[in-house]
C-alpha cells in the first residue's frame, strides 16, 4: 500500500450542484459521512458541501439564503490524484485540516475518496510484512551483495535494524530508506561499521 489508490473507497456518494439542502442533510445522515463531493455536470469536483457548510444555514447567519449544494459548497474543493503518495495525502489532509479528500483522475473527475482512516490502514499492515518489504528494500535494492549484514525485526510497527555495515555513510541511507516503507512507525538502528584511519 504505497498510493492513496490503494486505500481510497471506489464507490463514492456525491451529490450535484442542484442538490437542495435537505436531500444534502438525508445523503451525509443515511451515509454516515460529514461531507460530500459536488459534481459539475462533467463528472468534475466543483467543491465540497460538508456539515460545517450546513451548520451555517442552520444557524440562520447565512447572508447569501444559500439552499442548493452549488451555494452552499466549499470551493475550489481540495483534491488529491490516485497516484499521490500515502504521506502526501496525509500532509495535505493536516494542512487544510480535512477528514476526507475527493480523489481524482488525470482529468480531475471524481474516482473515489480517501479518509483518514483510510491513511491510517498502512499501519495494520502485521510486523512480518513489513519487516519483509525492509529486508527487501536494503538487502536487494541499497546494499551491494556481500557488503553488508542487516538484520531486521518489527515489533508494534517499529524496525529494528542491527548488523555490520562495510561503509559508515551507509548507516544514514540506510534508516531513511526503512522509514519509507508503508507501515513503519519508527527506525531503531545499531551497527557495526569499520573505524576509518
Amino acid at each position: 500500500m504505497r498510493t492513496v489508490d490503494d486505500v481510497m473507497t471506489h464507490a463514492v456518494i456525491s451529490v450535484d450542484r442542484d442538490t437542495v439542502f435537505k436531500d444534502i442533510v438525508e445523503a451525509l445522515r443515511m451515509w454516515n459521512l460529514s461531507a460530500l463531493p459536488v459534481l459539475s455536470e462533467d463528472g468534475h469536483v466543483a467543491g465540497v458541501v460538508s456539515e460545517a457548510d450546513l451548520l451555517i444555514k442552520a444557524q440562520g447567519t447565512d447572508p447569501d439564503r444559500a439552499t442548493t449544494a452549488g451555494q452552499l459548497m466549499t470551493r475550489p474543493a481540495v483534491t488529491v490524484t490516485r497516484d499521490a503518495t500515502i504521506p502526501g495525502a496525509a500532509r495535505l489532509m493536516a494542512r487544510n485540516h480535512l477528514k476526507r479528500l475527493p480523489v481524482v483522475d488525470g482529468e480531475g473527475c471524481l474516482v473515489g475518496v480517501v479518509s483518514r482512516g483510510d491513511l491510517l490502514k498502512v499501519y495494520l499492515r502485521p510486523d512480518a510484512d513489513i519487516g519483509a518489504e525492509v529486508r527487501d528494500l536494503i538487502m536487494r535494492q541499497l546494499i551491494p551483495r556481500g557488503s553488508a549484514e542487516v538484520h531486521v525485526h518489527v515489533s508494534d510497527g517499529i524496525a529494528h535494524l542491527h548488523g555490520s555495515l562495510s561503509d559508515p555513510g551507509l548507516e544514514d541511507v540506510v534508516v531513511r530508506a526503512a522509514g519509507t516503507v508503508p507501515g513503519v512507525v519508527g527506525v531503531e538502528a545499531d551497527f557495526t561499521v569499520p573505524v576509518s584511519g
